[in-house]
């Protein structure tokens, strides 16, 4: 009996401590992920009190730039995951061969995807958008093709940061960023300081501006700061290495693609409900604005347990891996329960906060009911992907994202919503209750890839 008490005494003493160095890690990965997605809101939110329609044309424009965007980041997130296990070993000599490279390829597909974002109108078009809607979405866009080359530096940057445990300055630049955000959208959207009234498009240019302040920012911290010089970042010039490149988007493409499933499928809801008028494309952007703030809690629970597992694995504890990947899950499972419930008592509240239209209002509450659901299964899949990042076993999480989101939620929510198959269709609920299906499935399929994973390394 007393042995079981130690044990267990044990147990909680272990989950304490980790609980308390995960929470060291994610808190400022919070705070800046937040902000980050809290320039999202505070651009609906100014948009919104425009017109509708400059609400919908930034949905629309959301409805583009944020899947290719999480395709970008998602692919350079790699980063995170390697430099984590070459710390945890005390190889910090390769680290800055490694982010050198990785910072090629931000600059490549910071420009492929800005590329992408300039070339949108016809996919604006062909999905059927209303013709009124198109101009200003892409103007909007084109503000934030401008930022694309210097978000994705920023980022690899960030992760070179993240990996080493050094979460701080992505905090505070994002803290900063969101600042600076506020001022420049009332300037452009109004037209102050000579500057033309640009509405919802001016949201964008300002979001545009501000990636590149966070890129520069964040440049000259790491410069400057004595803690980055041992992995040598800046010592050298190396020309991009194919072979290096080839290796890291080996890892870090199926983890952009996984995540690029998830979005996109909120992306092409957008796109199906674009011919049902400005305001069912408002009220759904106002659910998915806020539902992608709330997710930043366990997105950045995630990205701090792809570190914790990371560092773990590369000081050769694979047991004490295992555990982190658990305490996080649990916490996210914590998370969710209140995130839910303060959604569902206060769903037309938060509504109101981004619109005055009683419409729109209708809308986006009965929407938030859904996404409330599905914070339990979402919370989930995001932590379970956090640690398979860690494990860099991201290849399965790839398929089974794709065949959850695309291959079982899309469908099923297109039935319901914009068809008679089972029944009188449902429009954007019908999409959104597919949604709950697909994240309900991917949960399921990550969390036994995670037992997988674990087992496998502790056995080896």
């Amino acid at each position: 009996m007393e042995l079981s008490v130690k044990s267990a005494e044990t147990r909680v003493s272990r989950a304490t401590t980790e609980l308390r160095a995960l929470l060291r890690l994610a808190t400022p990965i919070m705070v800046a992920q937040l902000s980050n997605t809290a320039m999202g809101f505070v651009d609906a939110v100014m948009a919104g009190r425009v017109s509708p329609r400059d609400l919908a044309a930034v949905a629309l424009g959301n409805s583009i730039w944020i899947p290719v965007f999480l395709l970008m980041t998602g692919t350079l997130l790699a980063t995170t995951a390697k430099v984590a296990q070459r710390f945890g070993a005390n190889r910090e000599a390769e680290i800055g061969p490694l982010v050198r490279q990785a910072l090629w390829l931000a600059l490549a597909v910071g420009l492929a995807g800005a590329l992408v974002l300039l070339s949108a109108r016809p996919i604006l078009e062909l999905m059927g958008v209303a013709p009124e809607l198109v101009a200003p979405a892409m103007g909007y866009l084109q503000g934030i093709a401008f930022g694309f080359p210097a978000v994705a530096l920023y980022y690899v940057l960030r992760c070179f940061s993240d990996g080493l445990g050094r979460t701080r300055p992505s905090m505070v630049l994002g803290l900063s960023g969101l600042m600076l955000n506020i001022p420049l959208n009332y300037v452009l959207i109004h037209g102050h300081l000579g500057m033309p009234a640009l509405g919802g498009v001016g949201c964008g240019w300002a979001s545009g501006i501000v990636m590149w302040f966070m890129m520069l920012g964040m440049l000259g911290w790491v410069i400057r700061t004595p803690v980055y010089q041992p992995s040598g970042l800046f010592e050298r010039f190396d020309r991009p290495q194919l072979a290096a490149i080839g290796r890291f988007l080996a890892i870090g493409l199926p983890i952009g693609i996984a995540i690029f499933a998830e979005s996109s499928i909120f992306a092409v809801i957008a796109l199906l409900i674009g011919g049902l008028g400005a305001t069912v494309v408002a009220g759904h952007q106002v659910a998915l604005n806020f539902s992608a703030l709330v997710f930043m809690i366990p997105y950045a629970l995630s990205m701090a347990i792809t570190v914790r597992v990371g560092q773990a694995l590369g000081r050769g504890e694979p047991r004490a891996a295992r555990f982190a990947a658990g305490v996080g899950i649990g916490v996210a499972l914590a998370y969710a329960c209140l995130s839910a419930s303060l959604m569902l008592l206060g769903r037309e509240l938060i509504a109101k906060m981004y619109s005055p239209d009683p419409a729109v209002i209708a809308v986006a509450a009965g929407l938030i009911v859904y996404s409330a659901l599905f914070q339990f299964s979402d919370a989930i899949q995001v932590a379970a992907a956090g640690a398979l990042r860690g494990y860099q076993d991201t290849r399965a999480t790839m398929v089974f994202t794709l065949f959850a989101y695309w291959g079982i939620g899309l469908p099923v929510g297109y039935a319901l919503g914009l068809t008679d198959w089972l029944g009188e269709a449902t429009g954007p609920k019908g999409l959104w209750q597919g949604l709950v299906v697909g994240l309900t499935c991917a949960a399921a399929m990550l969390s036994l890839r995670l037992v997988r994973s674990a087992r496998r390394r502790i056995r080896d």
